[in-house]
């Protein structure tokens, strides 16, 4: 095991991991065997009295829901964007993470979950909701860079019309906001311009 890694796995250990009982959301870093390495998955806190399966449960506690993932192609697009997120999370105190340390280098090597904040949580899951489907890497990218811009609560607003209205509604709630953010495929040289100039800023 490299110094460096003994570094980071000491990073999680003390810093990192006993914020993961209480963070909104998580995000996990980990292995599907019908999917390029590695296999991002966002998952959000439904605390108990949230919980649609908590009736008749004398003490229920709260539960991970999975509300998205990124792999292959797609992901290493929007890495850099990703990086940029996490690197904002701090614990309640005030003090960053460094979640960004878990994403250096060429691969990533680390699997496990990390805590992540709200602003994070919502932003990652609009990004890999949003780009489910879509083919062009651009506009795939551009989404990425996009929401990463969105404030806390434009973010929060988003994630809860393409979350909270019932399957046709979020359907297409979805489908708006993925060309609002990104055009439509056939629109290429529009979604080169706009990927250039965010790319620049």
């Amino acid at each position: 095991m490299t110094r460096n890694r003994v570094k980071l796995l000491e990073h999680y250990r003390t810093k990192v991991q006993r914020e993961l009982y209480h963070a909104p959301w998580i995000l996990r870093i980990t292995e599907h065997y019908d999917k390029p390495v590695p296999v991002l998955i966002i998952k959000e806190r439904i605390q108990p009295a949230d919980r649609e399966d908590a009736q008749g449960l004398k003490a229920p506690r709260s539960i991970l829901k999975e509300r998205g993932l990124i792999y292959g192609q797609s992901q290493l697009r929007c890495l850099p964007i990703i990086r940029t997120i996490i690197s904002r999370v701090q614990n309640d105190a005030g003090i960053p993470l460094e979640l960004n340390r878990f994403f250096s280098g060429k691969r990533i090597t680390f699997r496990g979950n990390l805590p992540l904040d709200e602003e994070a949580g919502v932003k990652l899951a609009l990004i890999f909701k949003l780009q489910e489907r879509i083919k062009e890497l651009d506009r795939v990218e551009l989404i990425a860079r996009r929401v990463e811009r969105f404030t806390k609560e434009e973010a929060a607003y988003w994630y809860s019309r393409i979350t909270s209205f019932g399957p046709v509604a979020n359907r297409w709630a979805a489908a708006g906001m993925k060309i609002i953010l990104a055009g439509h495929g056939g629109d290429k040289k529009g979604v080169k311009e706009m990927l250039e100039g965010l790319r620049n800023i």
